[in-house]
């Protein structure tokens, strides 16, 4: 039996919370830019771009589960669920070309560092450390379960830090006067983006590739069929994952001709509900094949 595709994904179920960092991220976006042209400071300038990057990746991560919450119908069967993963992608690869540029403005204000007003900075930077630490309240406990949360909580955790990083530049500033701690900590910036970036985006092209997800152990499932009373071989073992928390799984099972239809259902309904409860794979096809029989059982 093939189940049904109806549940709320994993981002869908903390849509609210994701709503509520969108607005308090747009709110302070607008704010540091102002204070950064106005300071002149590069760090507070590109902490304000990544969170750019923040506005659009929740504003997309939004309307991706949105998207996913329609309903499927004929030419799309799995629905919608998938524009988070493409969402997730695209922040990914935003959040590449930010870090790039960040990196590449440090370098050029290493030759001739401009003057940077350090008292705005620091004010700015503190509110923004307020604010962030605020919203990975809101996010942690989503973004265990979906890659979009995930994505938005890891930018607001970059965020804190890059606070943290422009506060130190600014006392740096205050006290000493040495305006290259203003490029330095920007290029920081720009290289602490990089890794997780890098994740954020190895994690949704595995997605999209249809991956063995990360927490699930395919030989371990492989074993689970293998070691069933009654089952002489399967074949064609498909592991994948729909969207965040959404795992499906098809396969092959070849009974021996002993077996009957009734024991072959009794497997089915075993092997789903052992699935469902050691691998949380909810969207199982298992076909049942008796050996020497006639008859091949699809979908039971």
């Amino acid at each position: 039996m093939t189940q049904n595709i109806a549940a709320i994904s994993a981002g869908g179920k903390h849509n609210r919370s994701l709503k509520t960092v969108f607005f308090i991220t747009f709110f302070y976006f607008v704010i540091e830019v102002v204070v950064g042209f106005m300071s002149n400071s590069l760090a507070l300038l590109s902490d304000a771009a990544h969170m750019l990057t923040d506005v659009g990746g929740q504003g997309l991560a939004l309307f991706a589960i949105w998207m996913s919450s329609r309903p499927r119908n004929e030419w799309k069967t799995y629905g919608y669920y998938r524009t988070e993963i493409f969402s997730a992608l695209l922040n990914a690869v935003v959040l590449l070309f930010i870090s790039g540029y960040i990196l590449y403005e440090a370098w050029q204000r290493f030759s001739d560092p401009p003057a940077v007003a350090g008292i705005p900075m620091l004010v700015v930077a503190f509110c923004g450390l307020i604010i962030n630490l605020i919203s990975m309240k809101i996010l942690r406990s989503g973004s265990r379960e979906s890659i979009n949360i995930k994505g938005a909580f890891l930018e607001v955790v970059s965020d804190m830090l890059s606070s943290v990083g422009v506060i130190i530049a600014g006392c740096i500033i205050l006290i000493t006067g040495w305006l290259y701690i203003d490029p330095i900590m920007s290029a920081a910036i720009g290289v602490f983006i990089l890794p997780r970036t890098y994740t954020l985006l190895k994690e949704s092209v595995n997605i999209l590739l249809e991956a063995v997800p990360k927490d699930v152990d395919y030989n371990a499932v492989n074993n689970l069929f293998t070691a069933t009373p009654g089952v002489i071989s399967i074949h064609d073992l498909h592991i994948w994952t729909l969207t965040s928390g959404m795992y499906a799984l098809s396969v092959h099972v070849m009974m021996g001709p002993q077996s009957t239809l009734n024991e072959a259902s009794q497997l089915s309904r075993s092997l789903k509900e052992l699935l469902a409860t050691k691998f949380k794979i909810n969207h199982t096809t298992i076909e049942i094949h008796i050996d020497k029989a006639e008859d091949v059982l699809n979908n039971i």
